[in-house]
């Protein structure tokens, strides 16, 4: 059997396999059906200083091959995430906290609040489905550098991950922003801004008009962008966007990710992750692998 564990600034995970914000909740209700122990980690949802109850519905919407969401980081505050459920995580696994805010001072409080009681933080500078900050910051180099500077300058014991938006001019510029403002990781892709519409009301379908594109319709554009990401700079790299078996997880990899994330598919599968998991192992035992790491950035391009 392959040793699957990664290491991500210097923390180890038992495997690459880490469920995405705001398709995992706090872990909780999946612990009701498998033990989540067994994954890599798991990224929060999206966590704000005060509670935010979310977009109106409707705000979760299908199409062929994804799903549009414009839940609009529904959480408790971190606050409450503090109090109710980070030790019951951090005694499963790795906990990654995704945060959000509005401005440059919203995202310094909440890393400062979390610094040290977290595994990881993982600054969401790219949710395409609320109304102010978050996406904002994710577009432009500048805003990206600068958001950083702000959310590290309160991370004193704990790496920040940057998650960067695919809704942008250069991925591997602002790749290069986020560690030029001392990103310790990079995780990409967040979802593709879309829409939906209703042909009978002539109205989209989702309340907030537009949402976050997601699931297996992605993927290829997500790999891409992944590998621009990660021959643009020099720290680690985590991949999502449309993973639903073992050799997308490994196409991430080959891409260049040290780990990956998955999403969507924990809706349509909700063993989706240890199936996953389980899928890595065989792939790597069939192929001779030892070691997952050595998969990272193996891709041998064409030409």
């Amino acid at each position: 059997m392959a040793n699957l564990s990664v290491s991500i600034c210097g923390k180890e995970l038992k495997n690459p396999v880490i469920p995405a914000s705001g398709t995992f909740g706090f872990g909780r209700e999946f612990n009701e059906i498998y033990d989540i122990s067994l994954l890599g980690g798991v990224c929060t949802k999206g966590l704000t200083l005060e509670r935010r109850a979310g977009n109106p519905v409707p705000r979760i919407a299908e199409s062929r091959g994804v799903i549009l969401n414009a839940v609009g980081l529904q959480n408790p505050g971190v606050e409450a995430f503090i109090q109710e459920d980070l030790q019951w995580l951090k005694n499963k696994t790795r906990v990654f906290a995704n945060v959000a805010g509005s401005t440059l001072s919203d995202y310094a409080e909440i890393c400062a609040r979390l610094d040290g009681f977290v595994d990881f933080v993982e600054l969401n500078i790219s949710c395409p489905n609320v109304k102010c900050g978050g996406m904002a910051f994710g577009v432009k180099p500048e805003s990206i550098r600068e958001v950083t500077q702000a959310a590290k300058s309160n991370l004193h014991k704990t790496p920040l991950i940057v998650k960067l938006s695919p809704n942008v001019e250069s991925i591997p510029v602002n790749a290069q922003a986020a560690e030029e403002g001392g990103a310790d990781c990079l995780s990409l892709v967040n979802t593709f801004t879309g829409m939906a519409i209703d042909i009978e009301r002539r109205k989209p379908v989702i309340a907030n008009n537009t949402g976050g594109v997601s699931g297996a319709g992605i993927k290829p554009i997500a790999v891409r962008m992944v590998y621009e990401a990660a021959h643009a700079v020099s720290i680690p790299v985590i991949g999502m966007g449309g993973i639903t078996c073992a050799e997308d997880a490994i196409e991430f990899m080959m891409a260049g990710a040290v780990a990956v994330q998955v999403g969507t598919q924990n809706f349509t599968d909700t063993l989706a992750c240890p199936k996953i998991i389980e899928g890595l192992n065989d792939w790597c035992d069939r192929h001779g692998v030892k070691q997952i790491t050595e998969l990272t950035g193996t891709l041998k391009l064409n030409g």
